[in-house]
């Protein structure tokens, strides 16, 4: 059910791909916006569907911990759950614990909730065995995300933690039993229902990702994702850390660089340094701080809470083929809709900056030399 080829070649290290899954194929390059709590803010799977959205990513940190992934499994799985018939991928909590000052061991990571300050634990098993439950296509190895500046002391202590803990979740997703019983065995290499994907760390450290690439790379898992913090951040960043590891990477497995995609340019950056999938909550979360793409200006979008919008009676630009342009939904209408805070300047926002990035995608994919 899982298989990946290649169909083309992009500018770069660029390709076009075709990934297909239990819930429908999927042609690479993507990006994935996201809906950490098994929703992409305000906005209905109809609306993701007609925006362009190929597969969606939903975190399993906030879903384990409310509404419970037991739950959702007990509720049909994520797809049924959310309306969402397309691919999903779960990020397995790894680099959201990051951020509450976890308690990290071999054994998992002791945490306070964001919700209620409960104290929590997760672990390579208790995580893999939660995304399974979600029922996602995609899941992620539950690792331990690198920061920003970490010494290259720590970097590899948490590069060989990961590296332990991924086999800790390759061992409990092929001992459980298959959601189906018509589907065989998991691990089996045939009809696999959720495909798993190792997550290279090793920071900034150009022999240290190199290593871990290998060691990923050698559980022959269906795709490759490389994070930490030096991924995503700054894509000048982000497109030498994947060329540390590019000439090691399989030719016939998928690469997700995690958390890439501020600006449309960051999906140009990351799609040419080598990328087939990439997902953030930057383009909603921007659109609802006001920040709407347009790619006249300098800084990639303009400020509609800005008073000069008052009586703009221009879309946000011209050749936008987003509900929100195309319906002639006017720089002033949304001005006013932020500045009085109505449910609608929501959606609105986001289904532009949304199809503007996933647009930037496809317009690379149309460009593609066949055969490659």
């Amino acid at each position: 059910m899982f298989e990946f080829t290649v169909t083309g070649r992009l500018p770069g290290s660029g390709r076009t791909g075709l990934l297909t899954t239990p819930h429908g194929p999927i042609r690479t390059p993507v990006f994935m916006p996201v809906g950490t709590a098994a929703s992409v803010k305000s906005l209905s799977p109809a609306e993701l569907e007609d925006l362009g959205a190929q597969i969606i990513l939903a975190n399993n940190y906030h879903l384990f911990l409310r509404p419970g992934s037991a739950n959702v499994k007990t509720l049909g799985g994520l797809h049924e759950f959310m309306h969402w018939p397309h691919p999903i991928l779960t990020d397995s909590g790894g680099f959201q614990i990051q951020s509450l000052k976890p308690q990290i061991t071999e054994a998992g990571a002791t945490f306070r909730s964001h919700i209620d300050g409960s104290r929590q634990f997760l672990s390579p098993e208790i995580a893999t065995r939660s995304q399974i439950d979600l029922g996602a296509d995609i899941i992620m190895a539950f690792d331990e995300s690198t920061p920003a500046q970490t010494s290259r002391r720590q970097a590899e202590e948490q590069m060989q933690r990961t590296h332990r803990w991924l086999d800790r979740c390759i061992k409990v997703w092929k001992s459980l039993p298959s959601p189906s019983p018509s589907l065989k065995k998991r691990g089996s290499g045939e009809d696999l229902t959720q495909a798993p994907f190792g997550i290279i760390q090793g920071g900034s450290f150009p022999d240290l990702r190199r290593a871990s690439a290998e060691y990923v790379i050698s559980k022959h898992l269906p795709g490759i994702a490389i994070g930490g913090a030096s991924i995503g951040a700054d894509p000048v960043e982000t497109a030498a850390n994947i060329a540390m590891v590019r000439d090691l990477l399989p030719a016939n497995k998928p690469v997700y660089a995690m958390g890439v995609g501020v600006y449309p340019s960051d999906a140009v950056a990351v799609v040419t340094a080598g990328a087939d999938m990439f997902d953030c909550v930057a383009p909603t979360r921007l659109a609802r701080c006001g920040q709407l793409y347009h790619p006249d200006s300098k800084s990639e979008y303009i400020d509609i809470s800005k008073s000069i919008f008052t009586l703009d009676n221009k879309i946000i630009f011209d050749d936008c083929d987003c509900y929100t342009c195309k319906n002639g939904f006017t720089r002033a209408y949304l001005h006013h809709l932020f500045k009085s805070r109505e449910l609608l300047y929501y959606r609105l926002a986001s289904i532009h900056n949304l199809r503007v990035i996933i647009r930037t995608v496809e317009d690379l994919k149309n460009g593609a030399k066949m055969p490659l």
